[in-house]
């Protein structure tokens, strides 16, 4: 069953709503068996924004408006697992009731009105993340990290090409100044490069950041670029948001490809992959903070 959205109103938009969005769909961690619905709003103001995430158990109804396809159902392997228990666990009880292990912490300013995000925010975002993904698909043809990286290679899920179409047609577009990659991107860019200067044996370390970070741009990113269009660009779609051919099958054959790593790994080099999750969404999420007015703030500050 696919997960739908629906949103409304057609100008406005709430800091809650980026940040639950992406961690509700990251890296498609609800298997089809699972029935879900999640409304997440500004309650104080909701002329703002209200979006609601709906997933149906198969044979169950669900909204057909807005839908955002996930790969198809394939027998459970150790992405749909233990990497989405680990996912799962980070998640708050408001979120996930029956696997959210994270205590929901109060507003802290519960009165104020959302944060909207600007053109400037959304660029900032843009440049970060394409620093980001350089990184990743640099990583990815080192020499010496190959054969076993070799697959993830010209996936079709590559998007450092496209996001630079994107800066720059907004900084034409807008006539406004390409901002340098911000402290955001940096941090995450160089612990992925870290991460690969171990060589082979920090391998499930990558490949934990690698799907989470790719993965959650194909669920929750899409439903934050809706947005970001609809406020800030008009209704165009940017080629971020956009893949050659059937995503559901781009999605597919990386994920079997992970699967067939991980196969001839040992626990304790799952156990590695399982528990870099933390960190890899603290990497990709640091970046979605320009987008809930925190651009000028380092990343441990968050």
């Amino acid at each position: 069953m696919k997960p739908s959205f629906a949103f409304s109103p057609s100008h406005a938009f709430a800091t809650v709503a980026i940040v639950n969005i992406l961690i509700l769909a990251i890296g498609d961690i609800f298997p089809s068996t699972q029935a879900f619905s999640v409304v997440v709003s500004s309650t104080s103001h909701p002329k703002y924004y209200s979006f609601q995430l709906q997933h149906s158990a198969a044979g169950s109804p669900g909204s057909t408006t807005g839908v955002v396809d996930t790969t198809a159902a394939a027998p459970a392997g150790f992405i749909d697992t233990e990497l989405r228990g680990a996912a799962m666990r980070l998640h708050t009880k408001s979120q996930s009731p029956k696997e959210g292990q994270v205590e929901d912490k109060p507003p802290q300013h519960p009165n104020q009105e959302p944060y909207v995000p600007t053109l400037e925010d959304y660029l900032k975002f843009l440049v970060d993340s394409q620093h980001v993904y350089q990184t990743f698909e640099e990583v990815i043809k080192m020499p010496e990290l190959s054969p076993e990286l070799t697959p993830f290679c010209n996936t079709g899920l590559e998007r450092t090409e496209r996001l630079q179409q994107d800066i720059e047609f907004i900084t034409r577009e807008y006539n406004l100044e390409k901002p340098s990659v911000g402290s955001y991107g940096e941090s995450y860019a160089k612990e992925i490069r870290n991460i690969a200067l171990k060589g082979k044996e920090a391998l499930p370390e990558f490949m934990c950041h690698y799907y989470n970070y790719y993965f959650a741009h194909t669920a929750g990113g899409r439903m934050i670029g809706k947005q970001m269009s609809a406020l800030l660009l008009d209704r165009k779609t940017l080629e971020f948001y956009k893949w050659d051919g059937d995503l559901n099958e781009i999605k597919g054959a990386v994920k079997e490809s992970i699967e067939q790593m991980a196969q001839g790994w040992s626990r304790e080099q799952k156990d590695m992959c399982v528990g870099a999750t933390m960190d890899a969404f603290r990497g990709g999420g640091g970046i979605n903070a320009y987008l809930s007015g925190g651009g000028g703030a380092s990343p441990s500050s968050h």
